[in-house]
This record gives C-alpha cells, sequence and structure tokens, in this order.
C-alpha cells in the first residue's frame, strides 16, 4: 500500500469509527473500489451461468471467533461450482484415508486448464490433482453409498457443517451441466476406459454435476474458508467440520492447484490457499486468522474471477496476508 494510499484509508477509518468498525469500513471500500471493473465475462459453456448478472459482486470474510464481515451482494446465492473440489475431496481423505486416496489421485499440478486431456493417459494411473476436472470425478468416484441419493447426502451433509445451515441444489444448473458436459463426460469415460475410476460412471458424472450445482453465498464461502483457518470447526456453530489431520492435505492442494492454470501467479503474489469456481466465486483461507469469500461473476479468461482476484491482491497487499509475508501491516484494521 502506498503512502498516500494508506493516509487516505487511515483517515477514512479515523472518520467513521463511531458507525462502522475499521475493517467493514475497509471491504466497503474495497467494494467501492472494485466495482466498476468491468473486464471479463460470466461463463458460457454451461447457459445457467450465463444468465448470471455480471454486476453481482459481494465480499464476504469470517474470523475464527466467528465474527462476520460483508459488503455489496454477499447474499446472493449462486453454485458452487469447482470450490466444491478440496470439500470432496477432504470428504473422501475422511473416508478412506490419505494412502488409498493419494492411490487414486495425485496431488501434482499440471500447468494446463482445468477440464483438459492432455494429462490423462494409461501411464499415469491416476488423475494429476483433485482440483482438476478427472481429479473431482475420480474423488467423487470414492464417495460410496449404497445408491445415488445416499452419497449425495453425505456431501450435503458435510457442507451443512461447514457453512452452518442445510444447503440446496440449483436444479436448472445440474440439468444444464449434465445436458452439456460432454468434456467432463469424455473424461469420465476415458479414467473408466484406464481403470481409474469403478463402472458406474455415469452415476458418478451425475454426482460430480450435483456437487458443483450446490447453492452458497460469498458468506458461506467465508464460513467455509474460516472453518478450515480455525483447524476444522466451523467459529460461528462450533461443529467440527473436517478432521484436523486432513486440514493440511486440502490447504496443500487449494495452495498449489487451486487456482485453475493461474496457481503459480496466485501463489506468488497473493500466497494463500485458495479455490475459485465457474460460478464466480473465491474461497480464500488465512490459516489462524479468517476465511474470505467473494462473488463476481465475470470471468477471466482461465475461468477465475476478475474482480474476486484483484479483491485478494488488494487484501494481501493492505493487510500483510501472504502466507510468507514478515511485515505486518495495517494492524488497525484487522478484524482479529
Amino acid at each position: 500500500m502506498s503512502r498516500s494510499t494508506r493516509n487516505d484509508l487511515a483517515a477514512l477509518i479515523k472518520q467513521t469509527k463511531s458507525v462502522a468498525s475499521p475493517f467493514r469500513t475497509y471491504l466497503n471500500a474495497l467494494h467501492q473500489r472494485f466495482a466498476s471493473v468491468n473486464d471479463g465475462t460470466p461463463a458460457d459453456y454451461i447457459p445457467e451461468l450465463a444468465r448470471a448478472n455480471p454486476d453481482w459482486f459481494g465480499i464476504s470474510v469470517v474470523t475464527v471467533d466467528g465474527k462476520t464481515f460483508n459488503a455489496g451482494d454477499a447474499a446472493q446465492p449462486f453454485t458452487i461450482q469447482s470450490i466444491s473440489k478440496p470439500f470432496v475431496y477432504g470428504l473422501a481423505l475422511e473416508k478412506h484415508g490419505r494412502d488409498f486416496v493419494n492411490k487414486k489421485v495425485g496431488v501434482e499440478p499440471t500447468g494446463d486448464a482445468f477440464n483438459s486431456l492432455i494429462r490423462l493417459d494409461e501411464k499415469s494411473k491416476r488423475p494429476h490433482n483433485p482440483m482438476i476436472n478427472a481429479g473431482a470425478i475420480a474423488t467423487a468416484g470414492l464417495i460410496h453409498g449404497p445408491d445415488s441419493t445416499a452419497r449425495l447426502k453425505q456431501i450435503m451433509e458435510m457442507f451443512r457443517k461447514y457453512i452452518g445451515h442445510d444447503v440446496s441444489i440449483d436444479v436448472s444448473v445440474f440439468v444444464s451441466e449434465k445436458t452439456t458436459g460432454h468434456r467432463n463426460r469424455a473424461i469420465g469415460h476415458l479414467m473408466l476406459n484406464f481403470g481409474m475410476i469403478d463402472a458406474n460412471v455415469d452415476e458418478t458424472l451425475d454426482l460430480y454435476f450435483q456437487q458443483c450445482s450446490i447453492l452458497v453465498t460469498s458468506q458461506d464461502l467465508a464460513t467455509i474458508a474460516a472453518t478450515l483457518a480455525n483447524k476444522g470447526i466451523n467459529p460461528v456453530t462450533g461443529e467440527r467440520a473436517i478432521e484436523p489431520q486432513y486440514i493440511r492435505d486440502i490447504l496443500s492442494v487449494m495452495y498449489t492447484c487451486g487456482m485453475y492454470d493461474y496457481s503459480g501467479n496466485w501463489a506468488y503474489s497473493v500466497g494463500l490457499p485458495a479455490k475459485s469456481g465457474v460460478g464466480g466465486g473465491i474461497i480464500a483461507v488465512v490459516p489462524g486468522k479468517m476465511g474470505i469469500g467473494i462473488f463476481s461473476p465475470p470471468l477471466d479468461e482461465r475461468g477465475n474471477s476478475v474482480r474476486g482476484i484483484n479483491v485478494c491482491q488488494a487484501m494481501v497487499q493492505d493487510l500483510g496476508l501472504h502466507v510468507f509475508d514478515c511485515e505486518a501491516k495495517a494492524t488497525e484494521i484487522m478484524p482479529v
């Protein structure tokens, strides 16, 4: 943050301390700063996602002691999409253990697009990581149950613990994804051909499409992230969502693979475990401090929310949130 920007921010905080917390004022200022950014377009390869209002823009933060801060359209529902991937991966780890899951899905970044077929061949024996579509489909295949309803209920119950309330599926988005998801269907059948997933590939693909169609808000995303930041315990409800020994696995793949083929640049410039989704969401975790959730549908060419990246870059720069940052910044703004 430049000296002039810091002085302006300090003046704004001083003026509004009597009516709002410094951090809430800061988030509102960030929202105002980036609301006019018009770069990017909503995802159009899933028809229902193309209907999103490009002006929707919400920023949310939940701290590890349960404080909640929102700016903009923080209550606007949207589908979670690929942000579901690390959490279903975590559920598979709880069900089967680290050694078993690592034999089925790797943890190596690819540098390729999230829906790439290039890294999928008979020599690999497993998808490269659970953040690409191939890895996420394989991970969904590890959620076992007597029928498709029972498998889906496990995922829905998991997200209830992370978020703190029941979740639902946007049926129109699910149908849209199932109807147009030919590339994902090709990935699934190619993995079946190579023996990477079980024979019930169509049921597994439906489960994957359903998990991507779960409805959330930016506040929900911030609560999910804060749960990871809080050692797996939802800081609002006090309920445990994930066993603590698997949090390092989830955060590691989020850090190295969570932002599609922008993950290397993200790790360098933002330096937080994160995951994006083509619905316009971004989730970021500040371990031991807070969770960040952002929603803005216009995406860049890699599938990441343009405003979301701008907000995260600004917060890291302003507040010194990069995991390798040795400088404390703007401590009077921080909510914790």
